[in-house]
């Protein structure tokens, strides 16, 4: 029997190596998963902002607003359809036009590249609200 009881230095070792295998699993499984989110939040954003475009036309005999700035603007009732415009999840802002050349409207995010109308846009009408 050994009088002094502890962790030998081989027992440390294989703990630590066993901390660092799980540790850069962990990492593995995370990693690139910050470009997904920015996407959700985007998709988010445009279909909170394309419920607000479509309340105010509603409202307004079908005219829809001419910036996505109109829809925090507070009217004579005392309402906004919309408390604050807030940027992508890239931090640009979101692109929108009346009329559109697809649609009634485009209401979109520039994406990564930020660079208007390449692949990695992601549209209003690519959500899957409808």
């Amino acid at each position: 029997m050994r009088e002094n009881s502890g962790f030998s230095l081989i027992e440390l070792i294989l703990v630590m190596v066993i901390m660092g295998i799980l540790a850069g699993m962990v990492a593995f499984a995370v990693a690139g998963r910050g470009n997904q989110a920015r996407e959700i939040k985007a998709q988010s954003d445009l279909s909170v902002y394309r419920n607000a475009v479509e309340a105010y036309a509603l409202e307004h005999e079908d005219k829809y607003p001419k910036s996505l700035n109109d829809l925090s603007i507070v009217d004579k009732k005392g309402r906004s359809y919309i408390q604050q415009i807030k940027p992508d999840g890239w931090g640009n802002a979101y692109v929108y036009a009346y009329p559109g050349k697809k649609n009634k409207y485009d209401l979109y995010s520039t994406g990564a590249d930020e660079i208007a109308n390449t692949e990695d846009d992601i549209s209003v009408w690519d959500t899957n609200e409808t």
